[in-house]
């Protein structure tokens, strides 16, 4: 018992039990079940009780608190891991494992090249990127970099959301489609195009019946003979990005820079090649009111490409990627020495500085 923060000596306590069962005159009745708990108690702790207005901080419990401590730590450790394998690996290693980790979207032009290190490992069956900077780059649409839509054009926020969403699916459906690059027709992406766009419906025709450089298919789809040629495994390695403005009688017009890297085999054969194909596509979503279109269809406004071992000067319709068992020093290009991974500058800038003919040297495949 306290009061004032002062408690009865244990002694006069005793004392006090011993007159009442004793039947001293004023001895209080039994104690209730409460006061027997708040008596035993007192007398268990080695402290003045806490008063009702006071407050004493809990006494810390050493043993647990250590045990979460050391559970956040093991929390920490299994999101890294999750999140960024290779700098965890590089900790206990010894080694700066940072070059493994994936690469953020590319949400804007980057100032130059990927960082070349020199000759590295060749790729594999196993390992199609080993050696590239693809093997950074994400898997597929995943690489495609969508910028978060707003209100333009004749189009509200939620409908250029939808035209982006399309936009990546024709991406999907022209160049990442497993059919088409097995050199099927590519007709869910041309089920996208405006079919009342005149000169891009001839051009369609002409470059599946007859392709030739004016009437190339390669300048919208990917494809591969499979007679010759086959994927290896089923991931394409994607870095680009998309962007949108309000375009001409209010339309939102749509730009797509993409490169896309390509491991492949021959249909015959156990050496990896890869073939990585850029390309820079302008779409515009018209007003129906305006411009006579198909609902959930597009016009195109310009497309360009710039294939690496796509196959020199080829208008076949097809990718025609070269193996080093099949080169000689008679294959190298013509022009100047590119590297297809540079995605700083735009195609139509690179073309520039050479003639725009010919065949340039890549500096890394």
């Amino acid at each position: 018992m306290s009061k004032g923060g002062a408690s009865i000596p244990d002694e006069e306590w005793e004392r006090f039990l011993r007159e009442s069962e004793a039947g001293s005159p004023g001895a209080p009745e039994e104690p209730s079940a409460r006061a027997r708990m708040v008596t035993r108690r007192l007398q268990e702790e080695p402290g003045p009780p806490q008063g009702w207005r006071t407050h004493q901080p809990p006494r810390p419990r050493r043993g647990k608190g250590w045990l979460a401590v050391g559970l956040a730590v093991v929390v920490v450790l299994l999101v890294a891991v999750a999140v960024a394998p290779g700098r965890i690996v590089g900790w206990f290693d010894g080694g700066d494992a940072v070059d493994t980790l994936p690469l953020a979207a590319e949400s804007e032009r980057p100032d130059g090249p990927p960082a070349q290190e020199g000759d590295g490992p060749l790729p594999t069956e196993d390992e199609p990127f080993a050696g590239s900077p693809a093997a950074r780059w994400a898997d597929g649409a995943a690489g495609i970099h969508l910028p978060a839509p707003r209100a333009t054009g004749w189009m509200s926020a939620a409908e250029v959301g939808t035209a982006l969403d399309r936009t990546r699916d024709f991406l999907v459906a022209s160049s990442l489609d497993p059919a088409v690059l097995r050199g099927e027709r590519p007709t869910k992406a041309m089920a996208l195009i405006n079919p009342h766009q005149a000169d891009v419906q001839d051009y369609l025709k002409k470059a599946f019946r007859a392709p030739d450089r004016e009437n190339d298919p390669l300048l919208l789809f990917s494809r591969f003979r499979s007679a010759d040629v086959r994927p290896v495994g089923d991931v394409v390695k994607t870095r680009g990005r998309v962007t949108f403005r309000e375009g001409g009688k209010g339309a939102v017009e749509v730009s797509t820079d993409v490169t896309y890297v390509y491991p492949v085999m021959r249909a015959s054969g156990d050496e990896v090649a890869r073939t990585i194909v850029r390309r820079e596509v302008v779409l515009s979503w018209d007003d129906p009111e305006k411009i006579v279109i198909e609902p959930g269809t597009f016009s195109l406004v310009s497309y360009k490409v710039d294939t690496t071992n796509g196959g020199c000067d080829n208008h076949s319709g097809y990718l025609i990627p070269a193996f080093l068992a099949d080169r000689t020093t008679a294959d190298g290009g013509d022009g100047p020495a590119v590297d297809p991974y540079d995605r700083s500058a735009p195609i139509e800038e690179r073309m520039r500085e050479g003639d725009g003919e010919g065949c340039d040297i890549a500096t890394r495949s």
